[in-house]
């Protein structure tokens, strides 16, 4: 049961930085739960480098971390992508 919460939250917090980013008529389900997902990993580390602490469970802090995180791959994508 604990994955597809996880795969839930990942969802959730990628699809709300996807609105943020304007990228939400774009992308799918699939893309926002991998951006949840994903962002939920950087977010912990970029935390993680400020000394605070990163994605710890399903809270209100852990889903703005993520969301954090899904936006800075969001953004970091489509420089590499404007880029090429």
């Amino acid at each position: 049961m604990g994955i597809i919460l996880w795969i839930i939250f990942g969802a959730l917090a990628g699809w709300i930085a996807s609105v943020i980013m304007k990228t939400n008529y774009r992308q799918g389900t699939m893309a926002d739960i991998l951006m949840g997902i994903l962002g939920s990993i950087v977010g912990g580390f970029l935390m993680g480098m400020v000394g605070k602490s990163g994605v710890d469970g399903f809270n209100l802090y852990s889903l703005l971390v993520a969301v954090i995180g899904a936006v800075v791959v969001i953004y970091v994508g489509r420089i590499l992508r404007n880029r090429g």
